[in-house]
């Protein structure tokens, strides 16, 4: 039995990786770091040229009907780089909400100009409380006429404030838990929605806080059933934590290369840091971490790109296991590097950073601990 990647997904790995060491290399990503926008339309235009916006978007949608499997392929090779930009949040995020929950017009309506790249979308779920569970949802959902208005604030939304499309999670007055919850079609430009820009440790992702007051959405712009909302938001946050993690193994590979290739050259009392074993052993433990992260994280790709009824747990299971390892990789990275890896000229802190955010989106290893607990039983 064959467990490794196909020739067309190595040769779209090959692919990515050279593109981005050419058009997002590091330079690139420390200049998005200070732009407020956070990406290029050039670079943007390229991607979306290159079809990795409607990656696995049916072919009807203008797409190239690939599996969620090549979209972590492509997503590993941006975590080697910290690509910057609303990548994740349109693809892996407000892709998947229109296309697990959409009606037919509002897939023909909003799909194809996200493939195109002509549209940017993100799913805004975690409001103050910090809660990532059905309670954590309280935004409220009025019924008005034959649409809604909505009311509340959304937190550390991804790219939110350059969205044009904002996929708002809101609850119906009196309800509670599971119940009630929906899913809402907003214009970032809609009457009534402020979107402010937040200072956050890793800038390489933009974060921004969004406020709904009183905005009138129509009857067309509900996402799926009314009142099942957080079925589906189950659904887009079990495939956005594999997206993460798939970032999260390239990152961490990223980590143990550099660790690796400095512990050859630096030398401490005439000798390269590397024949050291107190060196040895915290690159082999890195490995081994790496390695695990990139086996769970597969196996969550193939699980949610079947369908199959573990994929909850294969995602908790994976958003678990990387959350840790990626934080603790980037941190044994800086102690091999010494003094310069906390330097802000060096690369490591970029790393460290977005392993830290990363860490905590979707729950962080204990919260995704106590879903693995719940999904067999315990």
């Amino acid at each position: 039995m064959d467990f490794g990647f196909s020739e067309e997904q190595e040769m779209l790995r090959s692919a990515s990786r050279d593109f981005l060491a050419k058009e997002c290399d590091i330079p690139y990503v420390r200049k998005m770091m200070d732009d407020e926008r956070g990406y290029t339309d050039k670079v943007w235009r390229q991607m979306a040229e290159l079809g990795w916006m409607g990656l696995t978007l049916p072919e009807a949608y203008g797409g190239s009907g690939l599996s969620f499997v090549d979209l972590v392929v492509v997503l590993e090779e941006m975590g080697r780089l910290v690509t910057p930009g609303p990548f994740f949040s349109t693809v892996a995020q407000g892709a998947v909400a229109l296309l697990e929950g959409g009606s037919e017009a509002q897939k023909q309506a909003w799909l194809p100009k996200l493939a195109e790249g002509k549209l940017v979308a993100t799913v805004a779920q975690l409001e103050p409380s910090g809660r990532w569970d059905a309670d954590g949802i309280a935004l409220e959902a009025k019924p008005d006429g034959g649409g809604y208005r909505l009311s509340g604030t959304k937190l550390f939304v991804p790219d939110g404030h350059t969205a044009d499309l904002l996929i708002v999670a809101g609850r119906a007055p009196g309800s509670k838990g599971r119940d009630g919850v929906g899913l809402f079609l907003v214009d970032r430009t809609a009457k009534g929605v402020r979107t402010t820009l937040l200072k956050t440790m890793d800038q390489t992702r933009k974060l921004a806080e969004v406020t709904l007051e009183n905005v009138a959405v129509g009857a067309d712009r509900l996402l799926g059933a009314a009142g099942d909302g957080w079925r589906l938001l189950e659904r887009i946050v079990d495939r956005g934590k594999v997206a993460l993690c798939a970032e999260m193994c390239g990152g961490a590979q990223r980590v143990l290369d550099m660790s690796v290739e400095y512990a050859k050259v630096r030398e401490q009392f005439g000798r390269p840091i590397g024949s050291f074993q107190a060196i040895q052993h915290k690159c082999a433990n890195m490995l081994v971490e790496v390695e695990s992260s990139k086996s769970i994280t597969y196996y969550a790709g193939w699980a949610v790109a079947n369908d199959v009824p573990e994929a909850p747990l294969a995602a908790a299971m994976a958003k678990a296991y990387c959350s840790d390892a990626y934080r603790h990789t980037a941190g044994e990275g800086i102690q091999i590097h010494g003094g310069i890896g906390f330097t802000w000229e060096h690369d490591m802190h970029l790393y460290f950073k977005r392993a830290k955010s990363s860490e905590v989106t979707f729950g962080d290893a204990t919260w995704n601990r106590e879903i693995v607990a719940q999904l067999i039983n315990l």
